[in-house]
């Protein structure tokens, strides 16, 4: 079975920068979307971005666009979100999730897989 595990999570300042892997047992990814979902203590999960692992075709919530960047390693098994210009409110638990399919969810419930999530903490 599947099994999405991330690491990269941290303390780091505003302005600054990390970057979170998620890596599988073994398995590729070629036939699925693959996403990184955040969730603040008391709040929603919510769909930061999203990666067709087959096309490479990406997708971003606003507030992040122009400052994160999601990527697939070639082996297609490893997916990268790079942070850059983090904010205090950037804090949250991170999750890599994963569907399979041809398009990226439209809602995070849409996921089949989860990882068990990787803290950033930004700072001010």
């Amino acid at each position: 079975q599947l099994r999405l595990v991330e690491s990269g999570g941290g303390l780091v300042q505003s302005g600054g920068s990390r970057r979170l892997s998620c890596t599988t047992n073994g398995y590729t990814l070629g036939a699925y979307n693959v996403g990184w979902v955040r969730q603040v203590p008391g709040k929603e999960r919510e769909g930061v971005s999203c990666i067709n692992m087959h096309r490479g075709h990406t997708n971003y919530k606003d507030s992040v666009k122009g400052r994160f960047t999601i990527s697939r390693d070639n082996a297609q098994r490893t997916v990268y979100l790079q942070m850059n210009d983090l904010k205090p409110e950037d804090t949250a638990v991170y999750y890599c999730a994963a569907r399979f399919g041809s398009t990226c969810p439209v809602d995070v419930s849409q996921y089949g897989h989860w990882g068990q999530g990787t803290q950033v903490t930004v700072s001010s």
